[in-house]
């Protein structure tokens, strides 16, 4: 049978653990007949090894989203690799530890400024490198944590998970008239590498036990993947600017 990525060329950012909703994104693309590429920061030999799991093998190209020689030199990078891209997933996030875990009001701005560039304006920056790859048009899709709410202890990822929402939303705006679409997947919490970094973060994650119409396991990250590939694919043509919740259903709960 084929799948719904056969003969599609996508780079996933932030494989950092298998546990991660990339990684899965990379695992359900390549099953459904995409190749796929890697990038990886800080370390991209952890990268590597991650990848060795994945059904096939897949490049690890060394990206530093705040950087701008990297951000200028990845599409040559994956030019060599693929010859030009049809999507591009965007899972980057990082709030230094002042920002989190109950410290809102004392947060120092530099800290701030580190989780929006990091965590929001990345995905422009992403977007922008990638787009002469994508002359034909593609998608990019990110991951955001429902930034409707205060929730506890995820402080300034907030705000930043906010301004990713609508950097996605300017993005689907100007980039449409190149059929490049720009969407969202809002995930549920998951016991990933950025879960762990936030203090407190058992507290969030509580409201799903409670809340969750659908049952909620905070060590499948699988679902909110295979939410990134749909979006990648083609049964999307006409859907931009949009935020899909896979989260067990929370976000329409009210009391």
């Amino acid at each position: 049978m084929s799948g719904i990525l056969d003969g599609k060329r996508i780079l996933v950012t932030g494989v950092l653990m298998e546990s991660s909703i990339a990684f899965h994104t990379a695992k359900v693309a390549q099953e459904q007949g995409a190749e796929v590429i890697l990038t990886a920061f800080p370390r991209p030999t952890l990268t590597e090894r991650i990848a060795k799991k994945l059904p096939r093998p897949a490049k690890v190209i060394e990206l530093d989203v705040t950087n701008t020689e990297h951000l200028d030199r990845l599409a040559d990078l994956v030019r060599d690799e693929l010859g030009s891209l049809d999507g591009v997933v965007h899972s980057i996030g990082f709030a230094p530890q002042d920002a989190l875990g109950g410290n809102f009001l004392n947060t120092p701005f530099e800290s701030v400024a580190t989780a929006m560039h990091v965590s929001a304006f990345s995905l422009k920056s992403l977007a922008m490198a990638c787009l002469p790859l994508m002359s034909e048009g593609g998608s990019v899709v990110g991951l955001t944590f429902d930034a409707q709410y205060a929730w506890p202890q995820y402080d300034w990822m907030g705000p930043a998970k906010a301004a990713l929402e609508a950097t996605s939303r300017y993005l689907a705006r100007d980039l449409g008239k190149q059929n490049v679409r720009c969407n969202l997947i809002s995930a549920g919490p998951l016991a990933s590498m950025a879960a762990k970094s936030i203090p407190g973060f058992s507290e969030l994650a509580d409201v799903w036990n409670h809340r969750s119409p659908l049952a909620w396991d905070m060590a499948d990250p699988e679902p909110a993947g295979r939410g990134v590939v749909a979006l990648l694919s083609d049964f999307f043509p006409k859907t931009t600017g949009e935020i899909i919740h896979v989260d067990g259903g929370v976000h329409m709960m009210g009391a």
